[in-house]
């Protein structure tokens, strides 16, 4: 404001903090250390000048500075007022609000700004939503304040603890390391396959969450990729399959993980990648004439289209072996849209194969 009191338009508020920087550049303050605040009007007595706050944020930000508000000061006079300063706030955020002054130690508050800073993707990776509300659970709200304690996670240069921190940057160099001490099919099961397992488990517990998931699977998926490196130089072929995710389905981690286990273990594997067209499928089904055929999803949408997929190979007289698997699946499913074997993980995918190889 100046000496004039508290705009009622968002663009006269603007004026004054093109002032404020101006005034603060000449005296060598940068603009990343000046902080403006929009001043919130309440709403029980300035109704409309709350969204004149709310687009003065938007436009203030542009400047580069920090912005700031006093969250509480929308809902006094009204009843209520912790919904009105949650719902304000994100409002807030959204239209860029940096630094809010509030009451730290208000769950919903400070919920509010983990819950933003994932939906926003300032919380790269939801780490701090994560260690946040690790031990979370309905019944028990205040357990959100108190991060649970984790569980052994290797060592930060070895593989298995790459993989289990889905730390993929070192992951490479991990690999390499391993395999100059272990044959690839060891590395595979002793190390791998057994990183992903603890993971596995442990997002059943609910110690692990999605986005560390997945940065475990790429990290797998960049050390199964320089096991399969390896391999290639010496494996014999036992068998061609074919894999694909399916029409619609652009989730690929899974099977990729799948086509290097599959090649350490010497079958051949014709990948036809994600989103994969039904005709595709069955083309390359003809024309490779593989022992097998292994669709994914992820994806509970998704399932449709495998079902099209399989009724479409069953057609065209594909005499594979077809295997589904992914998240949404289960035995039961696979059952029902008639594929022949559904698998939950890589190795178990590599048994069912060496068991068919030996009848």
């Amino acid at each position: 404001m100046d000496e004039n009191g508290v705009p009622r338009t968002a663009e006269e508020r603007f004026a004054i903090a093109e002032r404020i920087v101006r005034r603060a550049e000449e005296y060598g303050i940068p603009r990343r250390k000046v902080m403006i605040d929009t001043l919130v009007l309440t709403a029980s007595a300035e109704q409309a000048l709350v969204k004149e706050t709310i687009r003065a944020l938007a436009l203030v930000q542009k400047l580069g500075v920090k912005t700031a508000l006093g969250v509480s000061n929308v809902s006094f006079g009204l009843p209520n007022r912790p919904l009105l300063n949650k719902t304000f706030l994100v409002m807030a955020m959204a239209n860029g609000l940096n630094m809010p002054i509030l009451n730290p130690l208000d769950g919903e508050m400070t919920g509010a700004v983990r819950a933003f800073g994932v939906l926003s993707g300032t919380d790269v990776g939801a780490e701090g939503y994560i260690e946040a509300y690790r031990g979370f659970t309905p019944a028990a709200p205040a357990a959100a304040a108190v991060p649970a304690a984790k569980a052994d996670e290797g060592g930060a240069d070895d593989l298995f603890g790459c993989v289990r921190r889905g730390l993929k940057r070192g992951v490479r160099a991990a690999a390499e390391r391993e395999l100059a001490v272990r044959a690839p099919l060891e590395v595979v099961n002793d190390v791998l396959v057994k990183a992903l397992a603890e993971v596995g488990d442990c997002y059943e517990k609910g110690t692990l969450f999605l986005p560390q998931l997945i940065a475990s699977a790429e990290a797998a998926k960049e050390a199964f990729a320089v096991v399969g490196e390896h391999m290639e130089k010496s494996a014999a072929k036992k068998g061609r399959v074919v894999l694909a995710t399916v029409k619609g389905d652009v989730h690929d981690i899974g099977k990729n993980i799948v086509k290097v286990v599959l090649e350490s273990y010497g079958f051949e594997v014709i990948d036809l990648g994600k989103d994969t067209p039904v005709e595709r499928v069955v083309e390359a089904a003809e024309r490779y004439r593989p022992l097998a055929v292994g669709l994914s999803a992820l994806m509970t949408t998704t399932v449709k289209s495998m079902e099209e997929t399989i009724r479409a190979l069953r057609r065209a007289g594909c005499s594979a072996h077809i295997f589904v698997g992914g998240a949404v699946l289960t035995a039961d499913i696979a059952r029902e849209i008639g594929a022949d074997y559904y698998t939950a993980n890589a190795l178990e995918f590599v048994k069912v194969l060496e068991t068919l190889l030996a009848k």
